[in-house]
């Protein structure tokens, strides 16, 4: 399909079978909505893809300084000749004189980094679209109901008994939006996730924002060990390997680790069907692939 901002997203997105450690998994191939809007950016930003927004001039947001809605954005500011104004803690001196990632990408899309500045110091007005970090809007709702829309066609072509889904999640918006559709829908499917920016307070926090009625969470689960979100670990390094290697899908460096980690610890008390997302996020592997490799890389 193509919207008004002529970027074309790929929908509905394929489901393949895949094996991992001698068990069988399902994948729902949603990088491969657009190289641009990716995984659960596509799913998010979907209905402002939709529209026209002839008032907005400039687009306000913040976060990492290597985040996928970052990128994005900055193409879909650049596509409507949208000022994009991007708010990040900080930028390391080596980024800045050699950039990579999606930090560079959304440099040659003319986006303006600030840092330090507070968020409560942004002035806001009638031709400035806020987006919240990650994506964290009530607007997700539509794209992601569209995922869960096309999760339950296939489910029923499959004629499938019984199925749960598995993702991990930052802001949890995806996980959150996806399990309240597909109840509201009449749907049994389950929806599990596990955070991979904070821990489980952080992420009910998160879903407090968006929901406030509990009974449409996500089942929240997590692995014994905690990890802190951007920093290198030789299992989530191997992992992805293995995945690569085994399944010839390519996964993203940050989440996707993490997400099958803690996925295979938890198979048994799930479904004998299981559904994992790929929520895109590999433009961003660029950066990390080399962090890693300079740690971990194997002689």
């Amino acid at each position: 399909m193509k919207n008004d901002t002529s970027i074309e997203l790929h929908l509905p997105t394929p489901v393949e079978k895949m094996s991992f450690r001698g068990r069988d998994y399902f994948l729902k191939r949603d990088e491969l909505i657009s190289e641009d809007f990716s995984g659960n950016k596509g799913r998010k930003f979907h209905s402002i893809l939709k529209k026209e927004l002839p008032h907005i001039k400039r687009v306000i947001s913040y976060g990492s300084n290597q985040s996928n809605a970052m990128y994005s954005l900055s193409v879909l500011a650049k596509a409507r000749g949208w000022e994009f104004i991007y708010h990040t803690d900080h930028i390391p001196d080596l980024l800045r004189r050699t950039p990579v990632g999606n930090y560079a990408a959304a440099l040659r899309n003319g986006t303006q980094f600030i840092t330090g500045k507070k968020m409560d110091e942004i002035e806001l007005d009638d031709e400035t679209l806020f987006i919240e970090e990650g994506g964290r809007e009530l607007f997700a709702l539509e794209g992601v109901r569209e995922l869960a829309m096309e999760i339950e066609r296939w489910y029923s072509e499959e004629n499938l008994d019984e199925l749960d889904i598995f993702l991990p999640s930052g802001t949890g918006t995806t996980a959150l939006f996806l399990q309240k559709s597909l109840i509201e829908a009449g749907s049994a499917i389950r929806v599990y996730t596990t955070p991979c920016v904070g821990d489980r307070d952080y992420l009910l926090e998160q879903f407090r924002m968006l929901e406030e009625d509990r009974s449409l969470y996500p089942t929240i689960v997590d692995s014994a060990r905690k990890y802190h979100f951007g920093k290198l670990y030789r299992e989530f390094y191997e992992i992805w390997i293995e995945l690569r290697d085994s399944c010839g899908v390519e996964f993203d460096l940050l989440y996707d680790p993490k997400g099958w980690l803690v996925l295979t610890q938890y198979e048994r008390e799930m479904a004998k069907n299981i559904l994992y997302i790929h929520q895109g996020g590999i433009k961003g592997n660029e950066s990390m692939l080399a962090r890693y490799e300079r740690k971990f890389a194997r002689r």
